[in-house]
């Protein structure tokens, strides 16, 4: 069956970025339908039988698939730098498993939080540009929530009651703007006063209220458009771009 491979740093982030990727997916191919995504591909790690792979473990997998199945070691040559080094250490690896291990491999998506960083994007991005041509061909999605995936949440999150109406008017009066239209400012890491409320992940949990169930809705059921809309500054706008233009074209020749 066709992988698609994810790369994330949580099991949040893959959530975030897997659902994403399939809302996408239905809304945009005419005749898929949500029962249907798991005949048509299914989301991998590196490793067989897990559906993602964490940044900080690449060494680790690296390590033990290299000492199961005696590839050569993987190096830059000092080429790329800190993501785009794992990036491509990542890809190179899949390379591997497309050819060694018969793995149908054909994408993988990097979900990175920027966490005032703009160049981990900048590295995976070149990173990326040098593995694009080559063959079997690898569609290669890059996803930088920016300043981190709670920024995406409040992209989507819209009050579904009186007491959620409250608490965002309240934030919003105290920021002097709206955190669900321009999460992108929230850039503080504090969760003491006085930037504690400046902190994506301080007004996620003040929002919802701490529940996961609740903050699923804001990714699984809020409006594409409406994440479109919200998501410029954040990435998130981006990530579907890329979903639309680097997936889709797989599920449609697959068909």
């Amino acid at each position: 069956m066709i992988e698609f491979v994810v790369i994330v740093e949580s099991s949040a982030d893959a959530r975030t970025a897997t659902k994403l990727a399939e809302r996408v997916l239905v809304e945009k191919i005419e005749w898929l339908d949500a029962e249907m995504l798991e005949h048509h591909f299914q989301w991998s790690g590196l490793e067989a039988g897990t559906e993602n792979s964490c940044w900080k473990n690449i060494d680790d997998i690296t390590k033990r698939l290299s000492d199961k199945f005696k590839f050569p070691t993987i190096r830059s040559n000092g080429k790329f730098k800190s993501d785009g080094q794992s990036a491509h250490k990542i890809m190179t690896l899949i390379r591997f498993l497309q050819h060694k291990l018969n793995r149908d491999i054909k994408a993988v998506i990097f979900m990175r939080d920027l966490d005032n960083q703009p160049q981990r994007r900048e590295h995976i991005e070149q990173a990326r540009l040098e593995q694009i041509a080559l063959q079997p061909k690898l569609a290669i999605i890059i996803g930088t929530p920016d300043r981190m995936r709670e920024a995406w949440v409040l992209n989507g999150f819209i009050p579904s009651n009186k007491d959620e109406e409250r608490i965002l008017q309240e934030i919003t009066t105290e920021l002097t703007f709206n955190p669900c239209e321009e999460s992108h400012r929230l850039r503080s890491n504090s969760l003491t006063e006085p930037d504690r409320l400046r902190n994506p992940k301080v007004v996620v949990e003040k929002l919802t209220g701490g529940r996961m169930e609740r903050e699923q809705q804001c990714w699984e059921e809020t409006d594409l458009e409406h994440l479109r809309k919200n998501g410029v500054h954040t990435g998130l706008t981006a990530y579907i771009d890329e979903i639309e233009a680097r997936l889709i074209p797989i599920i449609e020749s697959a068909e």
